[in-house]
């Protein structure tokens, strides 16, 4: 039987919720890795509703992170609150704003940010098991945020201000380029920059794939 592969969705659209090209590049490569995903996401509001198309926020609007995360899962997907430490081998939070706005909301309070309950304890779990943990472009703040006290090394690229963030939080921020990728072996966690960095799909995926490799090889 394959490992099994948490990935923790944040809602659909990069604006909003979890980055699509980095879901998917994500769900791929676990599955090209002989792996099987087994998607989540918490059962709550997004931040808010952006029109992908103007980019601004649309007043008034509302939509679920989980029911919109069912877009990219293709309906296969659970709330984080159901999915165990004790059935996963690996955890893997693709990014995009939602993973800083519905995951947690690092977008808005910076290093004073609060984690989603659920997917803190799914985290925390995965990781107290000796598990490993990826993270990709954004969604290293929030394992800088639940693992802080541990002194994780985490990357998500190059820029200061977020990389100074992640310190406040704890993190050893480690700076790295858009297509590789960073181990806290210590600790295993995985992180790559992704979209914080990348120019075009390709250099997205290079990162992804070779963090989601080197997290299922550690699983």
């Amino acid at each position: 039987m394959g490992k099994k592969v948490g990935v923790i969705l944040s809602g659909c659209g990069v604006y909003d919720g979890a980055e699509i090209h980095e879901s998917v590049v994500t769900l791929l490569a676990i599955d090209r890795n002989g792996a099987e995903a087994v998607m989540c996401a918490p059962d709550v509001d997004q931040l808010h509703v952006v029109n992908h198309l103007t980019g601004e926020v649309e007043e008034g609007a509302s939509r679920n992170v989980l029911v919109e995360s069912a877009r990219i899962a293709r309906g296969a997907i659970r709330d984080v609150t159901d999915v165990s430490a004790d059935e996963l081998d690996a955890l893997i939070l693709p990014g995009g704003f939602g993973a800083a706005k519905n995951l947690c909301d690092f977008a808005v309070n910076g290093p004073d940010c609060e984690v989603d309950p659920g997917v803190a304890a799914l985290v925390r779990a995965v990781h107290g098991q000796g598990k490993p943990v990826a993270s990709v472009c954004i969604a290293p703040a929030l394992i800088a945020k639940v693992l802080g006290d541990e002194g994780p090394e985490l990357t998500i690229g190059t820029d200061a201000d977020t990389a100074g963030a992640l310190a406040k939080m704890g993190a050893a921020h480690i700076e790295c380029p858009v297509t590789e990728f960073v181990v806290d072996q210590e600790r295993k966690l995985v992180s790559s920059p992704a979209y914080m960095l990348a120019e075009s799909i390709s250099e997205a995926a290079e990162g992804i794939e070779k963090t989601v490799k080197a997290l299922v090889d550690m699983a």
